[in-house]
């Protein structure tokens, strides 16, 4: 049995280094430009990945996969600089900030509030549905992408998926599924 790639970086194999970045390097990506100001992105990659080099020794395949636990160390350096920034404080001028008549700015509350709202109804789900939401939907992976990433039956992946999406779609009020099937929709 070849050990995981994890194991291998932990070992300093640099091979395993540049495998490790082509594999979760656009997962990193993704979750730290929708976490981070875009001016602060590619710091943040770069963090996040001497952090994971630093701790892959702690990787036990046993408590979680190999995508769970580098997507645990990205949340945990985004949360860091976070934290880091605001201690620091910020002085923003006054003719950058849009005006109330400024046309699109209720748009942009609206959708503001729209994201709240479903990253609330994420946050209810079970972790697997989640899981193959997030992975789904923000990730872009196919449900056999999926299946291949978090070692799960392409059949319980689209179980997951489907489940999901009915409560997301209970939990903001949307039809459920008796409704759609006779046509009230």
């Amino acid at each position: 049995m070849t050990p995981n790639l994890l194991t291998r970086v932990a070992a300093g194999d640099g091979g395993a280094v540049r495998e490790c970045i082509a594999r979760y390097g656009g997962l990193v990506w993704s979750l730290t430009r929708r976490l981070s100001a875009p001016s602060e992105a590619e710091d943040a990659v770069q963090e996040v990945f001497l952090d994971l080099w630093r701790s892959a020794a702690r990787f036990d395949p046993s408590l979680s996969s190999e995508v769970a636990f580098v997507a645990m160390i990205d949340r945990r350096r985004l949360i860091d600089r976070r934290r880091r920034r605001q201690r620091m404080p910020q002085v923003e001028s006054l003719a950058d900030a849009p005006t109330p008549a400024e046309p699109g700015s209720l748009g942009r509350v609206e959708a503001c509030a729209e994201a709240s709202l479903a990253a609330n109804a994420l946050q209810q789900l079970r972790p697997e549905q989640r899981t193959v939401l997030v992975l789904s939907a923000c990730h872009g992976l196919t449900h056999e992408e999926i299946a291949q990433t978090v070692n799960m039956p392409l059949g319980t992946v689209k179980a997951h998926a489907r489940r999901g999406l009915l409560r997301v779609r209970e939990l903001l009020g949307g039809p459920t599924a008796p409704e759609m099937m006779e046509g009230r929709a």
